[in-house]
């Protein structure tokens, strides 16, 4: 079992990998360039709740890094153990 889970990691790894990608792609940013040097005018617009799909997508990528992190570590542990 450990020989089938050192095998299929790196695999693992690299599907977690290609949906972090697309899951921050996908997520749309309001304020841009300008909004991050002062080109707004108002004040709270860098500010905005998520809502819907947005907050799914956010949860859904910190979901996506945790889970890639967890199997970075448990690769590493595994190479260190065995």
């Amino acid at each position: 079992m450990k020989e089938t889970l050192i095998n299929s990691l790196p695999y693992i790894q690299i599907g977690l990998s290609v949906l972090l990608v697309i899951s921050i792609l996908l997520q749309h940013s309001e304020s841009g360039v300008s909004g991050s040097f002062g080109g707004s005018d108002n004040f709270s617009s860098s500010f905005h709740t998520r809502r819907g799909f947005e907050k799914f997508l956010f949860r859904a990528s910190i979901v996506i890094v945790t889970l890639f992190a967890a199997s970075a570590l448990a690769a590493l542990w595994l190479k260190l153990k065995g």
